[in-house]
């Protein structure tokens, strides 16, 4: 058989980590490229709902809760939260001259 390329592995080959010593590296590359594509899609659709474009049309009020949890979730995927932080055991008082004033 000599003479012959090497044949072309498929994916399943692939992913067993039959192909070569970068192959976690580009899974990873792989993976944070889809959970970007889907941080962006969301936003994308988030954003249309609060946008009013003239080519597209509103067809009414829509419901995006699915979209904005999904969004929610890849953000958290990286490390992101967008969650309000009180009632969450953050009860530092907050140094503001107005209520000192009012105080007086």
């Amino acid at each position: 058989m000599e003479g012959k390329p090497e044949k072309e592995r498929n994916i399943l080959d692939r992913i067993k980590g039959k192909r070569g010593e970068f192959e976690e590296e580009q899974i990873a590359l792989l993976s944070t490229m889809v959970r970007l594509g889907v941080v962006v899609w969301a936003g994308f659709i988030i954003t249309l709902n609060y946008v009013e474009l003239p080519v597209i049309k509103k067809s009414g009020s829509s419901d995006i809760t699915f979209v904005a949890s999904i969004f929610t979730g890849a953000l958290a995927s990286f490390g992101l939260n967008t969650a309000n932080s009180k009632g969450k055991g953050n009860n530092t008082p907050v140094n503001c001259p107005m209520i000192d004033k009012k105080k007086e």
